[in-house]
C-alpha cells in the first residue's frame, strides 16, 4: 500500500469490499519524505539563485576580466569605494574563447542557458517521471547533479586557470533543481488523495454512489464486469451521466472541498518548509560572507553550503518517499477502464523511448483538439503566465529600485532578501487556516492574493503624487528606504501563501497519471515567461530614465491575469480531468 492509492479494505460484508482505508504509518512516512525534500532543495533557491550565485559568477569574471577601453588593467585592481571616481564606472569585460563578455552579462548568459536546457530537460523527462518506478529515481538523480555541482564551486577558486567550470557547474545546478521539483510536485495529487480526511470522504462518495437508487454496485457501461468504485476515478463522466442522485452529488461536492482544502495544505505546508530552511541557511552563510567581506571565496562557500546542505538533507527523502514497489500499483489502476495500451509494462519500457514520446506528447497537448478537451486546465495556465511573470518581475523590480532610486546598499537589499521568505512562511501558514474559517475555494483565495499583490506596484505609483515628489510628506509612495522593509514582509507573506495555491490549485485540473508531464508544462509555463516581464521593465527605465515608471506596467500586468483567473470552471475542470484520464489520452 502506498500514498498514490489509499489501502484497500478486506471485505467485511458482501459489498464492503473495495473501500479505501487509511494506513497512517505508510502514509505519514511518504509525506514526511515529500517534506524532507521540500525542506532540502529550497535552500538553493533562496540562498544560491536568488542571492549569491548572479553575485559569484560576476565577481568570477571580475576576477579574471579587465577594464575597458585598453583591457589591460585587471577589474579587480580597482577599487570600489565611492572615491574610485571615473575608474569605478569603467566596464570590466572578461574574454571566454576569442569574445569579449561584460563581467555582468556573463552572470546573465548563464542563467538564460540554465533556464533554456531546464525547459528542455522537463519536457524530456515527463514521461519518465509519471512512470511510477522511475519517478523517485528521476528526483533523487537530479537533486544529485544539483547538489554535487553546488558543492563543487568549493573546490574551483577564482584564480584557477578553469574557473570558467564555474559557468556549467552553475547551469547543473539550476537544471537538476528544476527537474527534480517537477518529479517532486508531481507526487501532490496523490499524497492529498491518500490523506486521512480524503479517504474517509472518498469512501463516503463511494458508498453513497453504490446504494443511490436502491443500486448496490453500479456497473460498466457495457453491462459487463463490475466496476471497481474504489480503484476508478470518481465521476469520470458528468453528473447528468451518472444520472447522480441530489444526495450523492452534496457528497461529492463536500469531498472536492476537502481534497481542495488538502491539497493546498501540503503544498503550502512544503513551502514554509522550504523558506525556513532557506532562511536558516542564509543566516548560516551571511557569517562567512561579512566575515570575509564579500570576496569571491567567501561567495564560493555560500553557494557550496547550500549544496551540502542539499544533499545531506535530501537522504531522508530518499528513505521515505514511495518508490518502485509501492507504487506500481498506481499504473494498474489508471489502465483499469482505459485504453488497455496506455500503460507500458517494465519489461517493455525504455527511456529512450519516453524520451520521444514525451516530445510527441507535448505537441499532441497543445493541438487545439486537446486544449479544448481541458479547457479549464489551458485557462489556468494562461493566467499563470502572466501571474508568475507578474509576481517574479516585482521581486526584481522593487530590488533594482532600491538600489538604483533609494540608493539602498547591498546589506540592506540582503536584510529585505531575508525579510521576504521569512514572511513567506507567515503566510504559507496562515492563509490555510483563514482559507477553512472563511470557507472559501482555493479560487478565491488566489484571487484575493492577486489583488494584495497588485497593491505594491500600485503603492509605487503614487510616488509621482505631487505631495511626494515635493517632499512635502517625508514617507509614503516608496520614496523612503523604511518602506522597502514594510513591503517586503507584506509582499513576502502574499508571494508564500501564492506560490503554494497556485500549484495546488492547478493539480486538481491535470490528468491522473500525467501528473510530471503537466507539472512539466507547468514549470515551461513559468520559465517561458519569465523573460516578458524584465524585458519590458527594462525598455521603460531605458526609455523614461525612471524605473518608477514600470510600477504602472506591473499593476496593468496583474490585473489582466485576474478576469482569465475568475473564468476558470473548478467543477467542470475536475471532470474534463477526471474524463480525460477515464477515456484514454490522445494518440
Amino acid at each position: 500500500m502506498n500514498a498514490q492509492e489509499p489501502p484497500l479494505s478486506t471485505a467485511n460484508g458482501p459489498h464492503d469490499d473495495k473501500l479505501p482505508t487509511f494506513d497512517k504509518q505508510k502514509y505519514h512516512r511518504h509525506l514526511r519524505g515529500w517534506f524532507s525534500y521540500a525542506f532540502a532543495s529550497e535552500v538553493f533557491v533562496i540562498v544560491s539563485l536568488t542571492l549569491f550565485l548572479p553575485i559569484c559568477l560576476e565577481q568570477f569574471a571580475r576576477d579574471n576580466g579587465y577594464l575597458l577601453p585598453e583591457k589591460t588593467q585587471p577589474c579587480n585592481s580597482v577599487t570600489t569605494s565611492p572615491s574610485a571616481g571615473a575608474e569605478e564606472d569603467a566596464r570590466c569585460v572578461v574574454k571566454l574563447g576569442w569574445l569579449w563578455i561584460d563581467s555582468a552579462s556573463f552572470s546573465l548568459y548563464v542563467y538564460s542557458i540554465s533556464v533554456a536546457l531546464q525547459a528542455l530537460t522537463v519536457i524530456s523527462m515527463g514521461g519518465i517521471a509519471d512512470h511510477p518506478p522511475h519517478r523517485k529515481k528521476l528526483l533523487l538523480t537530479f537533486a544529485a547533479l544539483g547538489s554535487i555541482s553546488a558543492i563543487f564551486f568549493l573546490l574551483v577558486p577564482s584564480t584557477s586557470s578553469v574557473w570558467p567550470l564555474v559557468a556549467p557547474l552553475a547551469i547543473c545546478a539550476n537544471v537538476g533543481f528544476g527537474a527534480s521539483i517537477v518529479a517532486l510536485n508531481a507526487y501532490i495529487p496523490t499524497l492529498a488523495q491518500g490523506a486521512q480526511e480524503v479517504v474517509a470522504a472518498r469512501a463516503n462518495l463511494i458508498k453513497s454512489i453504490r446504494y443511490q437508487d436502491g443500486t448496490v454496485v453500479r456497473h460498466s457501461l457495457d453491462g459487463g464486469e463490475e466496476s471497481s468504485e474504489a480503484d476508478a476515478p470518481l465521476l469520470s463522466r458528468s453528473s447528468e451521466e451518472r444520472g447522480l442522485h441530489p444526495d450523492a452529488y452534496a457528497v461529492k461536492a463536500e469531498h472536492d472541498k476537502i481534497l481542495s482544502a488538502t491539497t493546498s495544505r501540503i503544498s503550502s505546508q512544503g513551502i514554509a518548509l522550504g523558506y525556513s530552511s532557506g532562511i536558516v541557511m542564509l543566516l548560516l552563510a551571511l557569517i562567512p560572507v561579512r566575515a570575509m567581506k564579500g570576496s569571491t571565496d567567501s561567495l564560493r562557500l555560500a553557494v557550496g553550503l547550500s549544496g551540502i546542505w542539499w544533499a545531506i538533507f535530501s537522504l531522508p527523502a530518499a528513505a521515505w518517499l514511495p518508490g518502485a514497489s509501492l507504487v506500481a500499483q498506481a499504473d494498474d489502476v489508471l489502465a483499469e477502464g482505459s485504453n488497455a495500451g496506455a500503460v507500458v509494462g517494465e519489461r517493455d519500457w525504455s527511456m529512450t523511448r519516453e524520451i520521444g514520446r514525451a516530445w510527441k506528447r507535448l505537441g499532441q497537448m497543445l493541438r487545439w483538439r486537446e486544449i479544448k478537451r481541458l479547457r479549464n486546465t489551458f485557462v489556468y495556465l494562461a493566467a499563470w503566465f502572466l501571474l508568475s511573470d507578474g509576481f517574479t518581475t516585482i521581486t526584481s523590480t522593487a530590488l533594482l529600485f532600491g538600489k538604483t532610486t533609494l540608493h539602498m546598499p547591498p546589506s540592506s537589499l540582503i536584510l529585505i532578501g531575508a525579510l521576504t521568505p521569512s514572511a513567506g512562511i507567515l503566510g504559507s501558514l496562515v492563509w490555510p487556516m483563514v482559507q477553512r474559517r472563511a470557507g472559501w475555494s482555493n479560487l478565491r483565495v488566489l484571487v484575493v492574493l492577486v489583488a494584495m499583490a497588485s497593491a505594491i506596484p500600485a503603492y509605487g505609483c503614487l510616488g509621482f503624487l505631487p505631495v511626494f515628489q515635493k517632499g512635502s510628506v517625508k514617507f509614503g509612495g516608496l520614496t523612503t528606504p523604511a518602506e522597502m522593509y514594510v513591503l517586503a514582509v507584506y509582499f513576502g507573506s502574499v508571494y508564500g501563501a501564492f506560490q503554494g495555491y497556485a500549484r495546488a490549485f492547478y493539480a486538481e485540473f491535470i490528468p491522473r497519471g500525467e501528473e510530471a508531464r503537466w507539472y512539466a508544462l507547468f514549470s515551461i509555463t513559468d520559465k517561458s515567461s519569465s523573460f516578458v516581464g524584465p524585458l519590458v521593465v527594462g525598455l521603460i527605465a531605458d526609455t523614461t530614465g525612471n524605473i518608477r515608471y514600470a510600477f504602472f506596467f506591473l499593476v496593468a500586468m496583474i490585473w489582466a491575469a485576474v478576469p482569465i483567473l475568475m473564468s476558470v470552471d473548478v467543477d467542470q475542470g475536475r471532470e474534463d480531468a477526471q474524463r480525460y484520464t477515464s477515456s484514454g489520452r490522445s494518440t
